[in-house]
């Protein structure tokens, strides 16, 4: 069975699994607005490079079993050596405390699940929850029907977190192809800040299909970095949506690193409710074979003396296949708003391809807004130079590669994190780099 008639059949028994039921009339709207929508195909035009006949006409189990064998020598491997972190392990959606490390106070932090549950939350989700998740995606409205995994985290005002969060989703143990619905609501109050990494894990060989959504709010003089670390197995198909709010003097970042998944598609959208605010989005994308990772970003310009950085740097081997497509607009009332924009893109192999398409709307007239993109091969004339000094061709084209994608990575002050991407990108690259 397709996974649109699933979708539809599994519902009322999703439903009837809940313990909560206040949300129940908004996931019906919710399931029906995506009956509707219907999965995008290639005739709509946010989906023209990217074929999702893959994943869709697949079948899923969308109650994964809990029980699991995940040892501790395999969690050790997914860590970046950050003994001084604080981490959060879900297995098969559901959050295990005697994996997790949290030891941050003075903040509420939930699972998702478990917040849905709990009354004295019912008036921020009311607040917040699906307040700039768009409405209008089929996959942001799958995930409202069926979102139950994930976790809820408020920083109160002034509160710094100084550990960053690592959050892990793992799925482990599925005998059939597994669908989960990951939610995340994370808000930041005035002079908070705080730092969170994301990664999926898939260890078995059927497929796992994650449709995440993800909505942050960050008030003024807040600082909110949030980085994805996709480097998940050849079975797994990942769908992510992240929307971010800011309010006057905030910044908040996104970093995404994607080295894994049969196919990862990364909607970002970013909502600017003030003046003086600033907003980071840089991505790296390393992939080969037949894997497709697809970036689509938009930067809303809403108020005056606001700024917007986007970086993205792709390298593309085998049969692989990049999108990327980077909207920035700008209102007519936000002027001196700042906006770059970059999508630089690199082609190993005759087999390699990239659509990449960045889009500037500017309807204010006192603005400073540029926005680029390359797609080519190494620069012969480097590598002759780097070979006439007896490097080799292999680890000269790998050297100019990772200088490549290098400064994607500047504004990741997070050191362990920082080592770990490059760790990786030296491993795709079969590079022997010293840290």
């Amino acid at each position: 069975m397709a996974l649109k008639e699933q979708v539809i059949e599994n519902h009322n028994e999703f439903l009837e699994s809940l313990r909560h039921r206040f949300l129940d009339d908004d996931r019906k709207a919710a399931l029906q607005r995506f009956e509707k929508l219907g999965f995008p195909t290639k005739k709509d035009e946010e989906y023209k490079y990217t074929n999702l006949k893959e994943i869709t006409e697949k079948g899923y189990n969308f109650f994964p079993k809990e029980s699991h064998n995940i040892t501790k020598e395999q969690l050790d491997e997914l860590h970046l050596g950050e003994e001084n972190f604080d981490w959060i392990t879900f297995v098969n959606g559901k959050l295990h405390k005697e994996l997790s490390k949290v030891s941050i106070e003075n903040v509420e932090f939930l699972s998702f699940n478990y917040a849905l549950n709990d009354e004295k939350h019912r008036d921020i989700f009311e607040k917040y929850f699906n307040t700039i998740a768009a409405d209008k995606s089929a996959f942001t409205n799958l995930n409202q029907a069926y979102c139950k995994y994930g976790f809820f985290l408020k920083v109160p005002k002034n509160v710094v977190i100084e550990k960053p969060i690592h959050v892990f989703y793992i799925s482990q143990n599925q005998e059939e192809n597994t669908f989960y619905n990951t939610r995340n609501l994370l808000i930041v109050d005035e002079g908070a800040k705080v730092e969170i990494i994301e990664s999926h894990h898939n260890f078995d060989n059927t497929y796992v299909l994650t449709n995440s959504v993800t909505e942050i709010f960050t008030y003024p003089n807040a600082k909110a970095d949030w980085h994805k670390l996709q480097n998940d197995n050849d079975t797994s198909y990942l769908i992510d949506n992240t929307f971010a709010k800011q309010e006057k003097d905030s910044l908040t970042t996104v970093n995404t690193f994607s080295f894994g998944g049969k196919l990862v598609r990364n909607n970002l959208d970013f909502i600017q409710n003030g003046s003086n605010i600033n907003s980071f989005m840089n991505g790296i994308t390393i992939i080969g074979k037949d894997q497709l990772v697809d970036h689509h970003t938009a930067v809303h310009h809403n108020q005056p003396n606001c700024e917007s950085y986007q970086n993205y740097k792709g390298i593309f081997n085998g049969n692989s296949h990049g999108v990327f497509n980077g909207k920035v607009f700008v209102d007519k009332i936000a002027q001196k708003t700042n906006a770059y924009q970059q999508n630089n893109n690199v082609l190993l192999s005759e087999g390699a391809t990239i659509d990449t398409k960045p889009q500037l709307e500017i309807f204010a007239d006192d603005v400073k807004c540029s926005h680029g993109c390359t797609v080519g091969q190494l620069n012969e004339d480097a590598l002759f130079y780097l070979r006439a000094r007896g490097i080799s061709k292999k680890e000269a084209q790998a050297l100019l590669l990772y200088a490549f994608a290098n400064d994607a990575m500047q504004n990741i002050d997070i050191e362990p994190l920082k080592d770990k991407i490059s760790k990786l990108l030296a491993e795709k690259l079969e590079v022997d780099i010293e840290f």
